[in-house]
């Protein structure tokens, strides 16, 4: 548009020039008809003014009007005037354009204004503005399905790799293959290789420990029968009765141990499928063992009490779980136990069965001296005592086959503890 303004007014100009040296003298009209002559195709419009605003000049679509009244834009003039150019665009986007003319004397005497239909700049931009937003558009769509690709082809062998990692943690090991070159290719390989001589060390170290097992039972009945025998005896020399009641006391304990890893070292033998499973009522299971554990826990000045809690469902007033009696039996004693073994006199332990339709739940809380937080997940692992369980003798593998006889039968184990405040130990069983 400024390229067409300086145009039109050097034309503007020669048509001043040409008439003063004609002339000599400017004749406003004849100067206007000749401008709008020579510049009438230049625009929709052409309009021509003087100094004081007047309309001196029309022309539309070629031809010159002499009675028109179009619309003015006076702030579009006055500005023209003052020598600068001006420009105003409607609403039904024409382009109004204003530009100052100068006479001889330089001064600006007239103001050429042309009109300009710029419609198809508008639908030019619109174009533009689809194509860009079209653009925008399929480039989210591409970046998302590439970032959804890409995610799903990155996160699905890390996820691979991370359930492996976590079922290695439970000592279940599987092969462990991504056909891939890459990194996580060389991390699988690694792992895989890493999960295979896991398992063969901990199934020889299982072996070993159930070798050993089965060795030592012969030779340990043979010391604890001549301990008994010596206890038995009629000897007046007290140290040695001490003696004697000793050996014979850790003859005992290493027989229960002995027990313990050979039980252990059937459970890592046999599959799930090897042990008798019958659908038990777990009411008369956990008095049976309230009952047992009675006498051990008075002589200690400990009261057990067993406690039913109401079901949800008023219907379901037995409630019975598939496990094997004798197995199940031993794990609870053993939680038993070992409530008797922590707790002081006198002090209460507590086994409560709760039940939905769903799950039998089993309940023993006791009062002893608890257990430290960052030892909760420890406590389980075989061997593994906790740092004030040195108040009583133990092997450290009770917790670790209660919880392999409960899992053998689809529960689990958890443990609530604070120290000086007692534990809680909580069996969860599937509803039969």
């Amino acid at each position: 548009m400024m390229e067409k303004a300086d145009l039109s007014e050097l034309s503007f100009r020669e048509v001043l020039s040409q008439h003063r040296s004609s002339s000599g003298e400017p004749q406003t009209k004849e100067i206007v008809r000749l401008a709008l002559e020579k510049l009438k195709a230049s625009g929709k419009e052409v309009r021509i003014y003087d100094s004081s605003k007047q309309l001196l000049g029309l022309a539309v679509d070629g031809i010159i009007i002499n009675d028109g009244k179009p619309l003015i834009f006076d702030k579009n003039i006055e500005k023209a005037l003052s020598g600068s150019y001006a420009y105003t665009v409607t609403e039904d986007h024409l382009l109004y354009f204003a530009t100052p003319i100068q006479d001889q004397f330089y001064e600006n005497a007239y103001v050429y204004e042309f009109v300009e239909d710029i419609s198809y700049f508008y639908a030019i931009m619109d174009q533009i503005r689809y194509i860009l937003f079209a653009g925008a558009g399929g480039f989210i769509v591409l970046i998302t399905l590439s970032s959804l690709w890409i995610a799903r082809n990155t996160t699905k062998p890390i996820k691979l790799l991370l359930d492996a990692a976590q079922s290695f943690s439970r000592q279940e090991f599987r092969r462990v293959h991504l056909k891939r070159k890459d990194e996580l290719g060389m991390l699988a390989d690694g792992l895989d290789s890493m999960g295979r001589q896991l398992h063969d060390y901990i199934q020889y170290q299982k072996q070993f420990v159930s070798n050993v097992s089965h060795e030592l039972k012969t030779p340990l009945a043979a010391i604890r029968g001549f301990s008994q025998y010596l206890v038995e005896g009629k000897t007046e020399n007290k140290e040695l009765q001490k003696i004697y009641a000793h050996l014979l006391q850790e003859s005992d304990r290493l027989t229960r141990l002995i027990n313990e890893l050979l039980l252990l070292s059937q459970f890592d033998k046999a599959g799930s499928n090897d042990l008798e499973v019958e659908k038990t009522e777990m009411n008369k299971l956990i008095q049976q063992v309230a009952m047992n554990m009675g006498a051990k826990a008075k002589d200690k000045g400990i009261e057990i009490m067993f406690r039913e809690a109401e079901p949800e469902d008023k219907l379901l007033t037995r409630a019975h779980a598939n496990v094997n009696p004798m197995l199940m039996s031993h794990a609870i004693a053993n939680l038993v136990d070992n409530a008797i073994k922590y707790s002081g006199s006198p002090s209460l332990i507590e086994l409560k069965l709760e039940h939905t339709p769903s799950e039998v739940v089993i309940r023993i809380r006791d009062q002893g001296i608890g257990i430290a937080g960052d030892e909760m997940e420890r406590v389980q692992e075989r061997f593994y005592r906790a740092k004030n369980a040195s108040t009583a003798n133990g092997s450290g593998l009770g917790l670790s086959i209660c919880k392999e006889i409960v899992e053998r039968f689809n529960g689990y184990i958890d443990i609530e503890s604070q120290l000086g405040k007692g534990t809680t130990v909580t069996i969860v069983l599937p509803r039969a």
